[in-house]
């Protein structure tokens, strides 16, 4: 089997379930060893962290609230002494609020900016002391940032645009040290956050040209060429994998 991620050592935020959990077995299938955090779901993560050790490869399972930028970045520095350094950072945690404008609570807008935002800015710079020329930044953006076409999602839209500036900016500052910095935007994803059989999945569909839920492990692919050495001369960039929702 092909391992082009041996020898690097990846940090995931929010990889224990859904799509953190597919891009946490996938870099570890491609050579890497693999950090990542959990929040509520411990035995989850620790059921995960053991699968891919029986396997032969290496992973640890981080406590960490990335609502919290102490604990995030700790545990960022925590996987870089375990490990010895972080080659791939892949920003997962997110939160889907959902609401109208006039109902949708301060509280719940600062909790998506404080998650699917900050975080991803607090965990690229506790990890950008660890991390070497040849350095992945991966953010999980959503195609939302590009499309909303129901209501409620004015936060989370908001949110994920915000990701297409930021990793812009910060391929800028970051390439002159041979660090690329990406969003992956997935479509509609069968996960807990977003589960295929429900009414509003179907609703989904119907704006789509493939007319489905992506699978997690076809997330995990995408993440997986980003971090890839293939992809070198990928940076700045938002990539849809969508189904054609966007298109």
């Amino acid at each position: 089997m092909s391992t082009p991620l041996s020898g690097k050592v990846a940090f995931v935020t929010g990889g224990a379930r859904g799509i953190g959990a597919a891009v946490v077995r996938r870099l570890a299938r491609e050579g890497a060893a693999v950090a990542f955090t959990y929040q509520s779901s411990g035995a989850g993560a620790q059921a995960l962290a053991e699968s891919i050790q029986a396997a032969g490869g290496r992973a640890k399972a981080f406590h960490a609230d990335a609502a919290d930028a102490a604990s995030l970045a700790r545990a960022v520095d925590e996987a870089a002494s375990h490990f010895g350094k972080i080659d791939i950072l892949v920003n997962n945690a997110g939160v889907l609020l959902l609401g109208p404008v006039e109902g949708f609570s301060l509280e719940d807008f600062d909790k998506t900016l404080a998650v699917n935002v900050r975080a991803v800015f607090v965990a690229a710079k506790a990890a950008l002391p660890h991390m070497g020329e040849g350095g992945r930044i991966i953010n999980i953006g959503s195609c939302n940032a590009d499309r909303i076409p129901f209501a409620g999602g004015s936060a989370y839209a908001m949110s994920k645009a915000a990701l297409k500036g930021l990793v812009q900016g910060m391929a800028r500052d970051l390439g002159p040290r041979g660090i690329t910095v990406n969003n992956v935007q997935p479509g509609p994803t069968n996960t807990d956050m977003n589960p295929e059989h429900t009414d509003f999945a179907s609703a989904l569909h119907g704006l789509m040209a493939l007319q489905r839920h992506a699978d997690p492990d076809e997330i995990a692919g995408m993440v997986a060429y980003v971090a890839s050495p293939e992809a070198g001369f990928v940076t700045g960039a938002s990539l849809n994998i969508d189904g054609g929702f966007s298109a």
